[in-house]
């Protein structure tokens, strides 16, 4: 092969039954069609007795197949062992979808990320119910939604969101700082495709000025949490944490720089990480694979 962007990768992730012979089992599987393994990881939940893996890998000498007689071929072993199992094509990057409100610091991050090259993704435009991200977005070379929302109005805007998802046929619907709480229908309809970032303090301090309850009650730590969004407000299985420790000295505007801070970085590898495959839903909870 003449370059390196001609060479076939993917990336294989399985959940099941934790039993012998798994990874030999796929090992075998992928040596037989000619790849070669660049990355793999395995981990074992001795309460859920389940097993997880995922394994990146290429062709060593243009003999492997493609993606559509991998997954048929992969049937048997899958089969065997009982598996919840994706293949993923790494030439083919995940359409994500931006939703915001008037908070900016968390979709301007993202996008200065993926403009960078950083953030293996294609962004395909930002939702808002607000025009304040407008300028950004568009500065981006971005379609953006206005979609304002009411309470009367709710389920029509969400229509219009999931008709925009479908539309640009959507991988990952990301909420930087989006400030609505999604419907049950909008959960099932993107079940483990919706990843939302919010303060650590949840479900300590709610509502109106957050970091002010904060610094009233003289917290030690702050943070934010980057998680699936599910039917459960604010409940979903966490992706990833950042937290810094805090201390008296620290005011509130303080305190809010330091959460929008972790709120950009906790969020930022969540995305990256669902874009690269690495997360495997564990029930409530999640296996990433850094």
């Amino acid at each position: 092969m003449s370059s390196r962007e001609a060479v076939k990768q993917y990336v294989l992730t399985v959940s099941c039954p934790e039993a012998n012979g798994i990874v030999r089992a796929v090992s075998d599987f992928l040596f037989q069609r000619g790849a070669t393994i660049s990355e793999a990881s395995q981990h074992r939940d001795p309460v859920m007795d389940r097993f997880f893996m995922r394994v990146e890998f290429e062709e060593a000498a243009g003999a492997l197949p493609d993606q559509r007689h991998l997954e048929e071929d992969f049937q048997d072993v899958a089969g065997q062992f009982a598996m919840q199992w994706q293949l993923f094509d790494l030439a083919v990057k995940p359409k994500v979808l931006l939703a915001v409100s008037r908070h900016g610091h968390c979709l301007n991050d993202i996008l200065h990320r993926w403009h960078s090259g950083v953030l293996p993704a294609e962004i395909v435009g930002v939702v808002s119910n607000h025009e304040d991200m407008r300028g950004i977005t568009e500065w981006y070379g971005l379609d953006y939604h206005h979609l304002p929302v009411t309470p009367e109005t709710k389920e029509e805007q969400e229509s219009r969101v999931l008709e925009i998802a479908q539309e640009r046929q959507v991988d990952l619907l990301a909420l930087a700082r989006y400030m609505q709480i999604l419907s049950p229908r909008m959960c099932e309809a993107m079940a483990g495709r919706i990843i939302n970032i919010h303060h650590s303090f949840l479900p300590g301090f709610k509502g109106a000025n957050p970091y002010r309850q904060a610094y009233m009650r003289g917290v030690k730590i702050i943070g934010a949490t980057a998680h699936y969004v599910t039917s459960d407000l604010d409940e979903g299985p966490i992706i990833e944490q950042a937290v810094e420790k805090i201390d008296h000295t620290f005011d509130i505007d303080e305190l809010i720089q330091i959460g929008r801070d972790a709120e950009c970085a906790a969020f930022a590898r969540a995305v990256k990480w669902h874009c690269e495959h690495r997360i495997i839903v564990n029930g409530k909870k999640t296996v990433v694979f850094r």
